[in-house]
């Protein structure tokens, strides 16, 4: 769309309404997956992993405990989401399909988050390693995956190196957390 800008003095120039260019797979990538889901579905997995293999179970069986849990919980975040913004939001009207797709989005982080433990895992359940390892293995993943949250969050929003590596650890704790949690299970 164009209009016409006055500028100073009264001159005339013509303007065009430029639309942003649709972000790349990358920008959606990374926007979709340093959110609170991503860290929650870290922290989910984590745990379900210490609940799950807490009792010498197989890899096998942590990794479907694991996956439907995530699942159960991204759709009950999703409903939740799409629940709390349709209608009035925003002081706008939310349609019940901008509200799903927008709960969709966000909460799209939770599923990727727990992509890499669940390969860890599959890898113990392939035979590939075993058991125990593939489940430590999954939770140390965990602790990295994190790290790097953190690190990007606070990378993003412009903090000093020493903030951005505090930020690391800080998101890392909670995976440690975890790890502590299933040494003494254990």
């Amino acid at each position: 769309m164009s209009g016409v800008d006055r500028g100073v003095g009264g001159s005339q120039r013509r303007t065009t309404d430029r639309r942003p260019s649709p972000p790349s797979p990358a920008e959606v990538l990374r926007t979709s997956f340093v959110t609170e889901e991503s860290v929650y579905g870290v922290i989910l997995v984590s745990g379900m992993i210490v609940v799950a293999g807490g009792h010498g179970e197989s890899s096998w069986r942590v990794f479907w405990t694991v996956v439907i849990t995530v699942i159960v919980f991204w759709a009950a975040h999703v409903y939740a989401g799409t629940v709390a913004h349709h209608g009035f939001d925003d002081h706008r009207m939310v349609s019940l399909g901008e509200a799903f797709r927008g709960a969709l989005r966000r909460s799209f982080g939770m599923l990727v988050a727990a992509l890499i433990p669940s390969s860890i895992l599959l890898l113990g359940a392939a035979r590939v390693v075993p058991d125990l390892w593939a489940i430590w293995t999954a939770l140390w993943v965990g602790v990295i995956v994190l790290a790097v949250l953190g690190f990007i969050a606070f990378r993003r929003r412009g903090s000093s190196l020493l903030i951005q590596v505090a930020g690391a650890l800080g998101t890392a704790t909670f995976g440690f957390a975890m790890i502590l949690l299933k040494a003494i299970i254990h």
